[in-house]
């Protein structure tokens, strides 16, 4: 093995908490600029840096098993999983290697746990005792005493959720080594006190990408320059997984493997303190805790406190190091979806940590310094040492808050003003059986009613939901099923002052976010839990579906209006089915009513075996089909009706690349596949310009980023697009692409987007003419921008009214949920153009979840959000919010697929 360079300092007083006081930065920096060369360097490899190390020659280096030194090179997810595999073969008796999910494309996800190895022997049993303290209802505080000294500190560092922020995978890998081969008393100390995971990965696909695009862009050496090729990724850059998600949004909805399985794995062991470690943009140096304001109102103070332990740690070795670092500035604690949240609402302590970013070798910042990777590398090893340190200092302390946590939640779930929560269940059986499956993934308990009941002063049949408060996630229940969780007051008053200045506002990310608004259901908040007989939750996502008279003589129904018969339809059309949908509401001879949309399958037409067909098909996709024997309807349309359309599989095709926003495109294509089943084609703007669009029934624009589709597509490509929908094509354009159809002289669309609504008082100044200004208040008016955009809104969930005698709405609710995000508001379609399917409410009803400026709320009121135009023999259909944001607004996606499939269906191309 390669001899081992060393940087060491005299042995400290205590072997659990050393400073760097003594030491003179000059010999840091010494070690640090050996350990940061080049990849062209054959310096020594020093990295990693820490006082009084002593590194064993029988652990390897990332050199001995990789062929090069820690920090010199970007690991690709292959290296990186061979090094650990190394290390957990040669020492399995302190490292254990534990896989947890696999990636869309293959890549397995892994995380291991490093201790003594008189701890690691007994870890299924310190993991049994964490999930015994994680739950008071089975204990007395006695037995939590004794747990608690039984058991190690438990600490998690998760890395690189973002595959192109890429120094903290390398510093795990640094971590690693320094845990195993440290021969010096305080490592000993620390492995004896602590059960340290590490999630070296949390994006392989990510990562992959990002690697294979930089070294294809690096030349005979590094460049520093940020407008070199190797620091300006192609589209999709790395941040992204296959599916381009941002999987630091991902903890509330769980659309992902990645996500899904880290959870699982989270909630076997429940580590004390999750650490979330991220790059940002390398003119900044360090992050860490505590969080910027605002804080969510279900984070405890104690949780807050420890927030600040931390902070204060990383601070102390920091100072010793000479790093720079700052807090509490720009990432706040409001949003739940985060890796760094969603932790703390099962009683754990989870912070973000950002390291300035390299993006590569060297980067040049701002102020004229050179930011190596290795920097990076280096000072989040330093960081992560610094939390293992105080996860021993404080284990005890941090076990008994946690289990207090627990305690206390269960206490206020059963005296606080909601105590339980009630889904009737009556109306999309889709949505409520995928939401209870969605909170038992998060380890909230969920019963299903056997029998009626009465609750909240509803009476409810068997088979509703309910979600007792009284539980040790009470806040993580409370967070993700509140119609509306409160920012301070304070925090608010500061972002409307900024505003009134024209200053940008301080909201990080979205301010709503609840699932029963998300997925569009029935849910009743009760100040009492009902008393009923129940059954725990613990089903999938899809349930088998039946067929209710499989034998029937005409041939089957499938009531339309969830995703169940959404997946049904995409199966039944990609087999060759012969499927019929009618446009209205209509009452069978049986009586049995179905909604518009609902689904036709006769015997006539399909195939000999059609009860096995659609047997199997209801099993797989959750519909519940119910056999005819007669095609007679006592009201509304027969299935020969002009009223009933025959549902082709149409070919669907999706702008892919610049200037597509990368979240739009990959949440769109995700929906549409992994919830739909259903084939998309990704073509590149380029080719949509002239190519051949024949073969294509719909094509799909997703929001911009920067840009847009007029300019990326030019006059000629615009004009070609044109013809094609005019020649039966269907158009769907989301969110802000919906520019593109409203622009030019002679628009698809006709609507426009609008500038912000003025006061009147500031819509009549000339400001030719002179005037006094006498206070304040008239500068602020008289300095306004008369066509400026309305103010920006980072997310709210508004009430939206559904027209419910149009094709494009079958079996949608006559009110859904949208997020609203931006500023783009469109003007209404005029009757004679086409119709506005789907409006929001009015100004006092609009908001349902969030927080929305004033103007906006008066604005957005009765402007639409899906427009359907037609357009010679094919049609325009725009939602000018995003029905597939972040893939959790669920009670948007029958209204997507209708216009995908019911489209495709009412369009007259030239067959």
């Amino acid at each position: 093995m390669t001899p081992r360079a060393r940087c060491t300092s005299k042995p400290l007083a205590s072997p659990l908490k050393q400073t760097l006081s003594p030491l003179k930065k000059t010999l840091l920096s010494t070690c640090l600029l050996a350990g940061t060369a080049a990849i062209s360097s054959a310096a020594a490899q020093t990295l990693p840096v820490f006082p009084d190390s002593d590194y064993s020659d029988q652990v390897a280096t990332v050199e001995d098993i990789l062929g090069y030194p820690l920090a010199s090179k970007v690991s690709t997810p292959e290296a990186i999983q061979r090094y650990y595999q190394h290390l957990a073969e040669q020492h399995p008796d302190r490292i254990r290697l534990l896989p947890y999910a696999t990636s869309w494309e293959g890549r397995q996800l892994f995380y291991v746990v490093i201790s003594s190895a008189e701890n690691l022997g007994q870890l299924d049993q310190f993991e049994s005792n964490m999930r015994q303290l994680a739950d008071p209802r089975q204990l007395n505080d006695n037995d939590a005493e004794s747990l608690i000294e039984q058991t190690p500190a438990s600490i998690w560092i998760a890395n690189s959720v973002h595959g192109n922020e890429i120094s903290p995978a390398e510093a795990s890998m640094a971590t690693a080594y320094h845990l195993l081969a440290d021969q010096s008393e305080r490592t000993a100390s620390l492995l004896d006190e602590t059960l340290i995971y590490i999630d070296p990965m949390q994006n392989p696909d990510g990562r992959a990408r990002f690697v294979s695009r930089y070294y294809a862009t690096v030349g005979l050496n590094p460049s520093t320059d940020r407008i070199s090729a190797e620091h300006n990724e192609p589209w999709p850059n790395g941040r992204t997984n296959h599916y381009l998600f941002d999987m630091n949004r991902d903890w509330l909805a769980l659309t992902q493997p990645e996500t899904r399985g880290r959870i699982d794995a989270l909630l076997n062991s429940y580590p004390l303190i999750f650490i979330d470690s991220h790059e940002m943009g390398g003119d900044l140096p360090y992050y860490f805790s505590p969080e910027a304001h605002p804080f969510n109102p279900h984070i405890t103070e104690p949780q807050r406190e420890v927030l600040e332990w931390v902070g204060r740690s990383n601070a102390g070795w920091f100072d010793d190091f000479g790093y720079d670092y700052f807090t509490r500035e720009i990432f706040d604690a409001f949003y739940p979806g985060y890796g760094a949240s969603w932790p703390l609402y099962q009683g754990a302590i989870s912070m973000t940590y950002e390291m300035g970013s390299a993006r590569g070798h060297h980067f040049r910042t701002r102020d004229g310094e050179v930011l190596t990777y290795g920097d990076g590398v280096q000072q989040n090893f330093v960081a992560f040492m610094s939390s293992i340190e105080l996860a021993a200092e404080r284990g005890d302390e941090l076990q008994q808050r946690f289990y207090q946590y627990r305690k206390n939640a269960i206490e206020q779930g059963s005296r606080g003003d909601v105590r339980s929560y009630v889904f009737p269940a009556t109306r999309d059986a889709a949505g409520h059986q995928k939401l209870a499956a969605v909170l038992s993934e998060q380890g909230i308990e969920v019963q299903v009613a056997d029998e009626g009941f009465s609750a909240c002063g509803t009476d409810y049949q068997a088979g509703a939901y309910i979600v007792n408060a009284a539980q040790p996630t009470y806040h993580l229940i409370r967070t993700l099923l509140d119609e509306h969780v409160p920012m301070d007051e304070d925090f608010i008053e500061e972002q409307e002052r900024l505003r009134a200045n024209n200053l940008p506002d301080q909201i990080y990310d979205v301010t709503a976010w609840s699932l029963p608004l998300m997925f569009n259901l029935d849910v009743e908040a009760c100040a009492s839990a009902p008393r009923v007989a129940s059954t725990t939750f613990s089903g999938e996502r899809i349930a088998a579906g039946s067929v209710e008279n499989p034998d029937a003589e005409y041939g089957y129904i499938v009531p339309w209006g969830d995703m169940n018969a959404v997946r049904f339809l995409s199966a039944a059309i990609q087999q060759g089915l012969r499927v019929r949908s009618s446009d209205l509401e209509f009452i069978h001879d049986s009586k049995a009513r179905f909604p518009s949309g609902s689904l036709v399958l006769s015997r006539a037409g399909n195939p000999d075996d059609l009860t096995e067909v659609v047997t199997q098909l209801a099993s797989d996709t959750g519909a519940e089909v119910t056999g005819i024997d007669s095609s007679w309807m006592r009201r509304g349309p027969n299935v020969g009706s002009a009223n009933v359309k025959t549902m082709h599989a149409p070919n669907i095709a999706m702008a892919w690349d610049e200037p597509t926003n990368v979240l739009s495109a990959g949440s769109t294509r995700f929906v549409i596949e992994r919830e739909g089943n259903y084939p998309v084609t990704a073509i590149r703007p380029a080719q949509l310009r002239s190519a051949d669009l024949s073969r294509y029934q719909v094509l799909i624009l997703p929001a911009t980023a920067s840009g847009d589709y007029t300019q990326a597509f030019g006059e000629q490509g615009s004009e070609h697009i044109r013809r094609w929908v005019d020649n039966g094509g269907v158009l769907i354009t989301l969110g802000n692409a919906t520019r593109f159809v409203v622009d030019g002289e002679n628009p698809m669309l006709n609507s426009a987007v609008e500038n912000k609504v003025q006061p009147e008082e500031v819509a009549r100044i000339n400001r030719d003419t002179a005037e006094l200004i006498t206070n304040d208040a008239q500068l602020n008016h008289r300095i306004q921008d008369h066509e400026a955009a309305p103010d920006w809104v980072s997310g709210v969930l508004a009430r939206v009214n559904v027209d419910q005698e149009h094709w494009l709405t079958a079996g949608v609710p006559e009110q859904v949920h949208s997020l609203f995000v931006g500023r783009d508001i469109y003007s209404p379609l005029t009757i004679n153009h086409g119709r506005n399917v789907a409006y929001f409410a009015g100004p006092d009803e609009v908001l349902a979840s969030g927080y929305l400026w004033q103007e906006n709320r008066e604005q957005i009121a009765y402007k639409p959000l899906v427009m359907v135009q037609p357009q010679g023999r094919g049609m325009v259909i725009s939602f000018t919010q995003e029905p597939n944001y972040r893939a959790y607004m669920d009670g948007m996606q029958v209204l997507l697929f209708n216009a995908i499939f019911r489209g495709a269906a009412h369009a007259q191309p030239t067959r």
